[in-house]
């Protein structure tokens, strides 16, 4: 694998270490992710599939009070996520950060074993492999474990939230918006007051992601928020709002 990198993130609040190349690399969906956990939030807070551990720490940047566990199933990404972590540039939020190494789809007794223990936190975010497997494929085995969708993922992902979140508890993901159905499937008889986030490139263009944030055992109907835009009309900037989430200085449903 090619170097790595150190990467600001939240105008320098919080740093990355990561692969230069050949495995996946946080941006900006890492960064509107953690914005839709509350700025309020205090409790413990489980990052599902953290890679080298953008949304947590950003959560953990926007949110003093939080205490972030990152679960990660691959090894390689797992060493990074404790090297980001253990980062002198992180020593300000190292006390409230863990790793994880535990697969997310591990179900009963042996995702408890795996350190995933029922109603353990307060919150859990989730960016789950949501390439569908017959898009093209990256040669690369860590970037492919990251990117691609298995079968049923979202059901065993959003199960071991339902698992681990406390009732009450919150938990937030990003998808594709093909995705909308599955995944308010798998959030039925689990988590209600579940509001969509669409997230469009520009003014005039169909989303791309969207962003579900739902509470487990509400029983409050769905809701449509409003659009986040990322850029204008033209140009690559960002516009004023998503500059604000991508840098930790606003949240998602504010």
């Amino acid at each position: 694998m090619d170097a790595d990198t150190i990467d600001a993130f939240h105008r320098g609040r919080f740093h990355l270490v990561q692969p230069a190349r050949g495995a996946h690399r946080a941006g900006i969906d890492a960064m509107i992710l953690a914005a839709a956990v509350p700025k309020e939030f205090a409790g413990n807070l489980a990052d599902l599939g953290a890679g080298a551990g953008a949304a947590g720490l950003a959560v953990a940047s926007r949110c003093p009070e939080a205490r972030v566990t990152l679960v990660e199933r691959s090894p390689v990404m797992a060493d990074y996520a404790a090297r980001t972590v253990s980062h002198p540039l992180n020593a300000h939020l190292k006390e409230r950060l863990s790793v994880l190494q535990a697969d997310v789809t591990l179900a009963g007794l042996a995702r408890t074993k795996a350190g995933l223990a029922d109603n353990a936190f307060d919150f859990a975010i989730m960016n789950p492999p949501f390439n569908d497997a017959s898009d093209r494929m990256t040669p690369d085995a860590v970037k492919a474990e990251a990117h691609v969708m298995e079968a049923d993922l979202f059901e065993a992902w959003i199960r071991t939230a339902a698992a681990i979140v406390r009732p009450g508890g919150g938990m937030a993901i990003i998808a594709r918006p093909a995705s909308i159905a599955p995944i308010l499937d798998a959030l039925s008889g689990r988590f209600g007051g579940a509001a969509i986030v669409p997230i469009h490139p520009r003014p005039a263009k169909v989303a791309i992601r969207i962003v579900i944030r739902a509470t487990r055992g509400s029983r409050t109907g769905l809701t449509l928020e409003p659009a986040l835009i990322l850029h204008g009309q033209t140009g690559n900037g960002l516009s004023t709002r998503a500059e604000a989430i991508a840098n930790g200085e606003a949240g998602l449903f504010d």
